[in-house]
């Protein structure tokens, strides 16, 4: 008989249980931050209309949305006619959590409150080259809030992801940053340059790429999108000019940007911004890089990106998009969001060693068993164990200490309970710590206080 490939598509993974704990401890500690500042949880449908997601991405985004094909008779009608992608598909796999929010904060308005936080930690999916730390299905945490044009929302959104990495491990300055800018920064810095106006957007996208392809990468790319040679030369310079420290660069832009009504609006922005954050969570990790992009088209006004020290790429990122919700209401609404990247983060507490030795859901001791004669006394004292709320594994078969102990260890279980004749007639239990080889004897009331002391 063949051998099936029992390997997940390329871009997705199987998540064995070390890996499911990992993951619901990150997440454990993000619902708790993003509840602690006042949002709520929100789920949104794997699916959405095409339409609801086509044209929200930019130009490189719409290319990576998973399109899901008509079905049945619909199908049938577009395979006779000349079908494109676009025909043959009616609905697609969310691409990220801000376009389905959008849906739902027009969708529900009479419902929901004036200002509406929301926070959502689900899968989403893109049709893109799997890369180490970039996969096509994979975890977003989003908190967002709808309704504000104020600042204080930034600061809000900006002050719980960083308590986040601090809950994590993150504990220096040095260790994570936020990268922030404007819009409205890039597009006067485009204009101080000389961009034309209609190759703003297009400009910027090909910046955005400036940590993934460098200097060189971007000028071929402005190149390629017909960017006047003269302004991709002072793009370069004004790269080569920015100012190091968050007043210096402040200072620098309020200057080339002064003729700029927009660029000088934008200057102001991050400034207040910046004075709210202060003494914040994140005020040491406040980066001004007026060279952020970010290439989705709905930011609207402060972006930002998460940067872990040693880590290639964002481990998430977000900004101000007031003009996008009002594309499904039919009015504006402001919002403004940000994206923890889960599968970036994993990887790097995974490469750092900042997950705990034992994780909440693992068990916290191996009942062992002696002999047959023994193993209805030791099923009672699994069944008190567990009725105080202690996690306790069984292992099913009598016989070796050493293949149980082994058994233990593959689990990740420190502790093995022994229960033999001798125990049972003196009412004690034997613990054994597999991890240093200490051995000692315990009555019950002593093992439960033990094992809950070391939950």
């Amino acid at each position: 008989m063949p051998k099936t490939n029992t390997n997940p598509l390329s871009g997705t993974r199987d998540f064995l249980p070390i890996d499911v704990l990992r993951r619901k401890y990150v997440v454990d500690i993000v619902e708790r931050v993003y509840q602690k500042y006042g949002f709520e949880p929100l789920e949104t449908p794997t699916m959405e209309r095409l339409d609801t997601l086509l044209g929200k991405y930019g130009e490189e985004g719409d290319q990576l949305i998973f399109r899901v094909m008509k079905r049945g008779d619909k199908l049938s009608r577009m395979l006779e006619g000349d079908p494109s992608e676009n025909t043959l598909a009616d609905s697609g796999l969310r691409y990220d959590l801000t376009v389905p929010l959008a849906r739902v904060a027009a969708e529900y308005q009479a419902q929901l409150p004036r200002v509406f936080k929301r926070y959502q930690i689900q899968p989403v999916f893109r049709a893109d080259r799997p890369a180490k730390g970039r996969f096509r299905e994979f975890f977003q945490c989003d908190l967002d809030i709808v309704g504000s044009t104020s600042q204080i929302v930034e600061a809000e959104v900006l002050n719980a992801a960083a308590e986040v990495f601090h809950l994590l491990g993150f504990e220096g300055a040095s260790d994570f940053r936020f990268r922030l800018n404007h819009r409205w920064v890039l597009r006067g810095l485009m204009a101080v340059a000389g961009v034309p106006h209609d190759l703003e957007e297009s400009a910027i996208v090909a910046i955005d790429k400036l940590d993934k392809i460098g200097i060189e990468g971007v000028r071929k790319e402005l190149l390629g999108r017909s960017v006047p040679a003269s302004a991709i030369e002072s793009l370069e310079q004004l790269l080569d000019e920015a100012p190091e420290g968050n007043d210096a660069v402040l200072d620098w832009l309020e200057e080339k940007l002064s003729d700029s009504e927009g660029g000088s609006r934008a200057v102001s922005e991050l400034r207040q911004l910046v004075s709210y954050i202060d003494n914040g969570p994140s005020s040491a990790h406040l980066f001004v890089d007026p060279y952020l992009a970010r290439g989705l088209s709905y930011y609207t006004g402060p972006i930002f990106e998460v940067e872990c020290a040693g880590f290639r790429g964002s481990a998430g990122g977000g900004g101000r998009y007031d003009d996008l919700i009002g594309m499904f209401a039919g009015r504006a609404i402001p919002a403004c969001g940000f994206s923890l990247g889960l599968e970036r983060v994993l990887l790097i507490l995974e490469e750092r060693g900042l997950f705990p030795e034992r994780l909440s859901g693992q068990p916290q001791a191996l009942m062992t068993l002696f002999a047959e004669e023994t193993v209805a006394a030791s099923l009672r004292l699994v069944q008190r164990l567990r009725a105080a709320g202690l996690r306790i594994d069984v292992y099913p078969e009598s016989g070796k200490y050493a293949k149980q102990f082994k058994y233990a260890d593959q689990r990740g279980i420190r502790y093995a309970l022994l229960l033999g004749p001798s125990e049972i007639e003196q009412k004690t239990v034997g613990v054994k710590d597999l991890k240093t080889g200490d051995q000692r004897t315990l009555t019950i009331d002593e093992l439960l206080d033990f094992l809950t002391s070391q939950a």
